[in-house]
């Protein structure tokens, strides 16, 4: 069963808190990082992103750039922009999404912020369903290291409890939000604190008697790395080394959207000649300049060239077990293997990933720059 606990909190100050607020490390690069940070002293890019603080010709994995982390962590807390929690509290946390970034209706989604076992993690109570990329991991564990602090959220799923959901919507009308915002993005954040000890041990045993597993989302380096350092501490790991930062949403609060492939280039191969072999396992017909967004399972849009074209995986060029009939497996084996030469995509630093809460306008953005070229 889940192990879930409270934890104290390092947060912002209310009046700073839609400042502080920053995307995520790892949707947005350096030089995006820097422009979005620019004349904001309080974004927390600058913990996240610390190289955005350094001359551009910093290696982005240098212990330099650690050490600004850390630097910036402590200047933050001095400064009073992060303020530690005097007890261990969950956190109830809304998004409000616009229509324009949901391509349909405005939709919120509700989690709780806490901390989750790394034990859990290691026995495969929170379920993995992806591989991590060295490099990846290894900047999240001297980040987690050299600063001291978890400033990386996981998200977690797990299957929906009926007394956790009640417990959730009574507390969001009973109770006023310590934080509620909305960021340049559109997207509104509202936080609740859990702080009640009645209602954290009500939580607690919620996940420990009726959530058997949660599954990871999004985070998948995030969750290895605060594993791995916990393991590498031995017998000077502390307490706090043992859980990690994760919110959870229920499954009726999920929505898949996409997680794009752009590959550096063509594996040798002319355009005319990469079609003629996807054609052995597709369906590919051309659409034109307009983005095309897949409707059905096995359909793929593909940019390249200026053009978009539609590909229909054909029947019998892939297994129907859970695992060979998945999208996801398709693409790995017949495109970007079989005529990319893409085998493992966790060390090959031909592909790169784009994330679908920023559009296809970005893989096209990333083919028609020339960093990519699919």
């Amino acid at each position: 069963m889940a192990i879930i606990v409270p934890f104290k909190a390092l947060r912002p100050q209310a009046q700073f808190a839609k400042q502080v607020a920053s995307r995520p490390y790892d949707v947005l690069n350096s030089t995006e990082a820097k422009l979005e940070a620019q004349g904001n002293p309080y974004s927390f890019l600058h913990i996240t992103k610390s190289e955005i603080d350094l001359p551009d010709d910093v290696d982005h994995y240098a212990e330099e750039v650690y050490l600004k982390a850390k630097e910036n962590l402590h200047a933050f807390i001095q400064r009073d922009v992060l303020f530690r929690e005097n007890k261990a509290c969950y956190y109830i946390y809304q998004l409000i999404m616009p229509a324009r970034l949901t391509g349909g209706n405005e939709r919120s989604q509700t989690g709780l912020v806490c901390g989750s076992s790394v034990k859990d993690y290691e026995t495969d109570v929170i379920k993995k369903h992806e591989f991590t990329r060295p490099e990846k991991e290894n900047d999240r564990i001297n980040h987690i290291k050299i600063t001291g602090a978890q400033t990386g959220n996981v998200f977690l799923a797990y299957r929906d409890v009926d007394e956790m959901n009640q417990l959730i919507s009574n507390w969001k009308k009973d109770k006023s939000p310590i934080y509620d915002f909305t960021a340049e993005d559109g997207i509104q954040h509202t936080i609740w604190i859990v702080n009640d000890d009645a209602a954290i041990k009500s939580i607690s045993t919620i996940f420990k008697k009726k959530v058997p597993e949660t599954y990871i989302a999004d985070g998948h380096h995030r969750a290895a790395s605060a594993a791995k350092v916990k393991t590498a501490l031995g017998d000077d790991a502390t307490a706090e080394s043992m859980y990690f930062l994760t919110t959870l949403f229920p499954a009726s609060e999920l929505k898949i959207i996409d997680y794009n492939r752009v590959v550096k280039d063509l594996h040798g191969l002319s355009l005319q000649q990469l079609l003629d072999h996807i054609n052995s396992d597709f369906n590919c017909s051309l659409v034109g300049k307009e983005p095309y967004k897949p409707s059905g399972p096995h359909e793929f849009g593909m940019y390249v060239e200026g053009n978009w074209y539609k590909l229909d995986a054909k029947e019998g060029t892939y297994t129907n077990d859970p695992i060979g009939v998945l999208d996801v497996t398709i693409l790995s084996n017949n495109i970007l293997s079989k005529h990319l030469g893409i085998h493992d995509q966790r060390t090959d630093k031909r592909i790169d990933f784009v994330g679908g809460i920023r559009g296809l306008a970005e893989l096209q953005k990333r083919v028609d720059s020339g960093d990519m070229k699919i």
